[in-house]
């Protein structure tokens, strides 16, 4: 079980969501050398992704790829737990 921080414990970042930006927030200030304190409410859920096929589409491909320059480490986790890969809406457009 996770040992809550102690009262005299300071942090230069606080972080509050796990979800994968604050898990790329954190990362990023404690990789600058800041005392970093990441908290959530659901452990099991730390860097979840729920839209995890979608990361690679063109809504947040672009996104993705900023982050990656900048050091992150989203397209590496959805690489990771690639499950598929889907083209939708191909019968639309021109």
């Amino acid at each position: 079980d996770p040992v809550p921080p102690a009262d005299d414990v300071e942090y230069d970042v606080i972080v509050i969501g796990a979800g994968h930006a604050g898990c790329e927030a954190a990362l990023a200030a404690a990789r600058l050398g800041s005392r970093t304190l990441l908290l959530t409410m659901t452990l099991d859920k730390i860097a979840w992704q729920p839209c995890n096929p979608a990361v690679g589409g063109s809504a947040k491909s672009q996104l993705v790829h900023e982050v990656d320059a900048l050091g992150g480490e989203i397209s590496k986790a959805a690489d990771a737990c690639y499950l598929h890969k889907r083209l939708l809406n191909a019968s639309k457009g021109p």
